[in-house]
């Protein structure tokens, strides 16, 4: 096995790292990509002939030193090629969330002022081009995907394939000047610029550097002895400074593989014929496939329902015992392995999770029956504490000491303190430079020495020294009684019932608690076609009655939850209802990471949340939503509101 962990004067770069790669593993996968039902595959030394032929093309285009270069397009080796091409130009690749809106995509490439655009496919060129007379510094557009293209006026744009051969063919030209911006680049070269999710207002492009990405990189490489025989999958928006510390930062320092699925629909198949090695997903994506191995349980025959319900048992007591390595009883290991025949591993094999050695989740908190079904089956699952910028790493979990309520300690050369107000700081060799164009922002956040203030709060446990978060501080309050209120805590309990996708809790100053319910389509129409319940909307659906006693059931058995934990009993649900549509990004109510926008929800269902708090029984409302082609329409709907059971001393209020 060849050693890439050595740190070197040399390498302070992505393309430097690039050139380290291909002189010692060059004969190694780099990346793949399933096309057509076929995975393709370069080396480390074809992937740099591809990157060097696009920089050379780019260099023909015009691309200057300090130019910013936007990516819009799913997960694709040219789209990442296409960032570390830009990188060797000296310019900043600014990846775009690809389902991003035209208003969202103008005010991006509006405030960075990007002049080349790197385009997925024609859905992403439509879009560039329906703002172009908004943002008028655009001066070139290139694609990957020809499909649809033939007609478009091509004077300004280009096939991402061309301007590649361009560059190959004009490589006597260009080859001096590409090497002498290579040269240029330094630890403190900008590497990327990354715009946050913009939970409470316009998005902030975070610039870091290859400093930040680099010492990051090795240093949560060194953490979990990441390797270039690794396989990842990815599939997270390239937008995300996931996506990037893991497929280029990552990637990169170590030499492993990335895998890029065929299309966003294929993903989980893709994800089972990679099986990969080394993987990240957000709890959405942990949510989702328990409810999918739920809703086929739910249909399976009555033996294997109950073997799966007896193995499962016996899991949850012994499996995360037996993967941290503790002492666990003879007859339970040899049932645990009976199950893992039976149970275990065929349902981690179509899972696609069979060769994982270290998988993360974060982004969210992850409610802790979700992480502790992962963990049971022996997948060593943990949660990392992170934001964009931070390049991602605050802190971890070692191998050993994961536990569903922790974040972990701070990862490798980060410190963390926690102010007297209880909001977390840090400081880190992956700390951000700046927000671009806001000096203002950038000191309200980073401090003269450093420190960057989260807007989380949390507390180190005595004698483990793990870091807890509670919330965002400014969603973490008091009931009007004095009890905490912590919204994220009970929200994440009931997003662990497969029935319900979104939720998002109401309290804060008031006497009681209240919540917002999104059914799951998927999870509910299937329990309502096995019940004979008839329906022709999400909206339908969502209104039945049988429905409203399911869901209310749910809420009450995680009100006797709460109840148990004396900080948090004041967050007890006392009435809820069901939403008529399904929160969306495209209509502001969350963020392109799928993160609770409060403050949109609490002014756009403003109504809703009166009636929740007036003792009403239902309530007629009006919504505005947003289809698919970017139209603006209206949905009507008469919602019922419903009491549920609390426990304890919160008894008496929920009766008033």
């Amino acid at each position: 096995m060849v050693v890439l962990t050595a740190p070197s004067d040399a390498l302070t770069s992505i393309p430097a790292l690039l050139a380290r790669n291909v002189a010692r593993i060059g004969a190694l996968p780099a990346y793949r990509e399933k096309e057509f039902g076929i995975w393709q595959s370069w080396t480390w030394a074809q992937a740099d002939e591809q990157i060097r032929a696009l920089a050379l093309g780019f260099l023909s285009l015009g691309v200057e030193r300090g130019d910013h270069v936007a990516i819009i397009g799913r997960n694709r080796p040219a789209h990442y090629w296409a960032m570390v091409a830009a990188q060797m130009c000296g310019a900043v690749p600014v990846p775009l969330y690809q389902d991003a809106v035209a208003e969202e995509m103008a005010y991006v490439l509006d405030h960075c002022g990007a002049r080349f655009i790197v385009c997925g496919d024609q859905e992403q060129v439509d879009k560039v081009l329906e703002i172009e007379d908004r943002v008028q510094h655009i001066q070139h557009v290139m694609y990957t995907d020809r499909r649809g293209m033939r007609k478009y006026d091509h004077s300004r744009m280009n096939a991402l394939a061309d301007v590649q051969a361009e560059g190959r063919a004009g490589h006597f030209r260009y080859e001096g000047e590409l090497a002498a911006r290579i040269a240029e680049l330094t630890y403190d070269s900008t590497c990327v610029m990354l715009y946050t999710s913009g939970t409470t207002g316009k998005p902030k492009g975070v610039v870091l550097s290859n400093r930040n990405i680099i010492e990051t990189a090795r240093n949560s490489s060194g953490f979990d002895n990441l390797r270039h025989g690794d396989e990842v999958l990815a599939y997270l928006p390239m937008a995300w400074v996931g996506d990037f510390i893991f497929s280029v930062g990552q990637a990169y320092w170590t030499g492993f593989t990335v895998n890029c699925p065929e299309s966003p629909a294929t993903m989980m198949t893709d994800l089972r014929e990679i099986g990969p090695t080394y993987f990240f997903a957000p709890p959405r994506v942990f949510e989702g496939q328990l409810t999918n191995v739920m809703i086929r349980m739910e249909d399976a025959g009555r033996l294997k329902k109950k073997m799966f319900d007896h193995f499962m048992a016996l899991a949850r007591r012994v499996g995360p015992a037996i993967l941290d390595g503790k002492p666990v009883g003879l007859l339970d290991r040899l049932r645990y392995a009976l199950g893992n025949v039976l149970v275990y591993g065929p349902l981690k094999n179509t899972l696609g999770f069979s060769r994982i050695r270290v998988g993360y989740t974060a982004g969210e908190a992850i409610g802790p029956e979700i992480f502790d079904f992962y963990r049971s089956l022996g997948i060593n699952l943990k949660q990392l504490y992170g934001q964009t910028e931070a390049s991602v790493f605050i802190t971890q979990q070692p191998d050993g000491q994961v536990r569903s309520d922790t974040v972990g300690v701070p990862s490798p050369g980060v410190e963390v303190r926690i102010a007297e107000n209880g909001e977390v700081f840090y400081r880190s060799p992956g700390t951000f430079v700046e927000y671009f164009k806001n000096p203002e922002s950038t000191a309200s956040t980073k401090d003269a020495e450093g420190w960057v203030a989260t807007g989380d709060a949390g507390f180190f446990e005595d004698g483990t020294g793990h870091l807890r978060i509670i919330d965002r501080a400014k969603d973490v309050g008091k009931m009007a009684d004095g009890h905490l209120f912590a919204p994220k805590y009970v929200e994440n309990k009931l997003k662990f019932y497969p029935n319900i996708l979104e939720a998002v809790v109401f309290g804060n100053r008031r006497n009681m608690c209240t919540a917002f319910i999104n059914i799951d389509l998927q999870a509910v129409g299937n329990w309502a076609e096995r019940n004979n319940i008839a329906y022709a909307s999400y909206q339908e659906l969502a209104g039945h009655s049988r429905v409203y006693d399911m869901i209310q059931s749910h809420v009450e058995e995680v009100n006797r939850s709460v109840a148990a934990d004396p900080m948090l009993a004041g967050c007890q649900v006392h009435r809820f209802l069901i939403l008529h549509k399904e929160l969306d990004a495209d209509d502001g109510e969350l963020t392109r990471t799928r993160k609770v926008r409060r403050n949109i929800i609490e002014s756009k269902f403003a109504d809703l949340i009166e009636a929740l708090y007036d003792g009403r029984g239902s309530i007629y409302t009006e919504t505005e939503v947003t289809y698919e082609d970017g139209r603006k329409g209206a949905i009507k709907a008469t919602l019922s509101i419903r009491n549920a059971a609390v426990q304890g001393p919160q008894t008496r209020m929920a009766a008033e």
